[in-house]
């Protein structure tokens, strides 16, 4: 049999409602999130709407950590069976702007897996800094931004810090206006090597800011957000191929390899 599939609506809070076919039997059913590497759970009881459709909703007021929650309906009484995706109506993620009024923002994205299951994506940044717009030229990475759930103050920096251990953190210039931000990174700068980028929006006491491009309807940007690859020379010789890229968990970082002349 056809797994059974959930409609999924995302509002302008960042709650979601999801619609499935009524099981038609009597007993009471659940829409079940589990975290796939923690096992944690989030049970939301299925109510009928109209024939034959059943309605869980998870609004923003319900915590759902960050990670990736598989999906299941469970009828009283019977085994959890996943649920697969039906019809995403995501329009009111895109562009979308929390106050941030929380001190946090929290992000829920419902998606495909490569197996065609459901799954919501989560994230839960306490403060964050968005990344948006970036443009590559001249040898550079500019990168506009907006930081939601703290501000800014006199001793606010920013942070570029390789992945790998060792090494001290680099620091690009940073321009504030407000809660927006610039960051300009000059790439021979940089040695080999994945970078990361944090905002200290505090300074050196304050708040370490994961830049990261989570307010919209895309859960995995990898593969779909692609920025065109920058050659200038190393400081230790030979040539740098860097290249800006998001994360498996959308944080925005700078690829960097060194090739030989």
């Amino acid at each position: 049999m056809a797994a059974p599939r959930a409609d999924c609506t995302a509002d302008s809070a960042g709650g979601l409602t999801f619609d499935v076919c009524d099981h038609g039997a009597p007993e009471a059913a659940h829409l079940v999130l589990v975290h796939r590497t923690g096992g944690d759970e989030v049970r939301l009881p299925l109510t009928p709407v109209s024939h034959q459709r059943l309605r869980a909703s998870l609004p923003m007021s319900v915590t759902l950590p960050e990670g990736r929650w598989d999906a299941y309906v469970q009828v009283a009484g019977e085994e959890p069976v996943r649920l697969a995706p039906g019809l995403n109506d995501l329009r009111s993620l895109v562009d979308r702007a929390p106050s941030g009024a929380r001190g946090y923002v929290a992000v829920r994205i419902p998606y495909a897996t490569k197996h065609g299951n459901l799954t919501v994506r989560s994230w839960l940044r306490e403060p964050h800094a968005e990344a948006g717009d970036l443009l590559v030229a001249d040898g550079e990475l500019t990168v506009h931004g907006r930081l939601y759930g703290t501000g800014f103050t006199a001793e606010a920096d920013a942070e570029i810090r390789r992945r790998a251990a060792g090494g001290p953190a680099l620091r690009p210039e940073l321009t504030v206006s407000g809660d927006d931000f610039t960051l300009r990174i000059g790439y021979d700068e940089l040695g080999a090597g994945e970078w990361d980028l944090w905002l200290r929006p505090g300074g050196p006491e304050g708040p370490e800011v994961r830049l990261a491009r989570l307010l919209d309807d895309v859960a995995d940007k990898k593969p779909i957000f692609t920025y065109p690859v920058t050659r200038v020379p190393g400081a230790a010789g030979g040539e740098l191929a860097a290249q800006p890229c998001y994360t498996l968990d959308n944080d925005l970082s700078v690829s960097v390899s060194l090739r030989a002349v």
